[in-house]
């Protein structure tokens, strides 16, 4: 696992024998005002940008904003915010995750608040998992001691040892506190492609049974269920047999549905408007052309998302 400076300080502090309580009360004073001022969650923000930068999701979309929204408001959550992004790659996960960051801190996914863990980058598979688990623990530990309001993200979770994400179950459940520490404030992200096959299957059957695609809700054809299931036996999802999910710790997993040629096409206008170029449609036509689709017959869905939909 990669080595954490700013975690590693404040666990020598932590250890320190030198000082005594109003020692530590000024080093912990010292990192809490290094923390975003959260009080101004901005509500509009987070529901302008999901619906005018976020193509294709309605449900995610959705299930984001009343998830985020609830929890903001609540100044006594019973436990952290949980939610597990499920997904083919491209169609928004990140990007959606992102948007949260930009509208709960000033600074947005670059605040320090924020926490974005990928993969094997941060986790690799040769390392010893059980060093891995402890220092996960204590940086989550000492950052949310520093500031309650902190945002961990798990990218690629299916590159990551199921082992590791089962370790800090205790921090994303029902307690009060661990240790003195409260992780109720918290929110934790997970992102992966597992759950992909259910979530393409149900937007696949209502596109032949010719029901509008906006319908699709958690419950459609037992979808957040289906979800569920696919992720736990999944043994390269990260979340393989996880007690994540035989403890009901994950508040929603949020499926993102595959994207459609109306969409890659949506998502090169705005690429071009993030370049500061002037959004011309019948190139975003042809870059949206020029994606694979499937099923290879009927050429619906994305195969990549809006991946590599920027026009050239």
């Amino acid at each position: 696992m990669k080595p954490f400076t700013y975690t590693t300080i404040y666990l020598i502090l932590l250890i320190s024998p030198i000082g005594g309580i109003d020692f530590w009360k000024t080093i912990l004073n010292f990192f809490r005002k290094r923390c975003d001022d959260r009080t101004s969650f901005n509500y509009k923000g987070l529901d302008a940008e999901l619906k005018n930068k976020v193509f294709g999701q309605h449900l995610a979309s959705a299930v984001v904003l009343r998830a985020v929204s609830v929890f903001m408001h609540d100044k006594n959550p019973p436990k952290p915010l949980v939610l597990s992004f499920h997904g083919g790659s491209g169609t928004g996960k990140n990007h959606i995750a992102k948007i949260i960051a930009q509208n709960l801190f000033s600074k947005g996914e670059h605040s320090k608040q924020v926490h974005w863990f990928i993969g094997d980058y941060h986790f690799n598979t040769g390392t010893n998992i059980e060093a891995c688990k402890v220092q996960l623990q204590q940086w989550i530990r000492g950052n949310v001691s520093a500031c309650p309001h902190s945002m961990f993200i798990f990218d690629e979770m299916d590159k990551m040892n199921p082992e590791l994400i089962d370790s800090i179950r205790p921090s994303l459940d029902h307690y009060d506190n661990i240790d003195g520490v409260s992780y109720r404030h918290a929110i934790f992200l997970f992102i992966g492609n597992a759950g992909a096959s259910a979530i393409n299957q149900v937007t696949l059957n209502f596109w032949k049974e010719g029901e509008i695609r906006e319908e699709i809700q958690l419950s459609s054809q037992d979808l957040e269920n289906e979800i569920s299931k696919e992720v736990f036996n999944n043994k390269k999802s990260g979340l393989w047999h996880s007690s994540l999910i035989n403890k009901n710790v994950v508040d929603f997993f949020v499926p993102f549905l595959p994207l459609e040629f109306r969409h890659v096409r949506l998502c090169a206008l705005e690429e071009m408007r993030a370049l500061a170029l002037p959004p011309k449609q019948k190139i975003a036509e042809q870059a949206a052309r020029e994606m694979p689709y499937f099923p290879r017959e009927e050429r619906v869905f994305s195969v990549k998302g809006c991946k590599g939909s920027e026009p050239e």
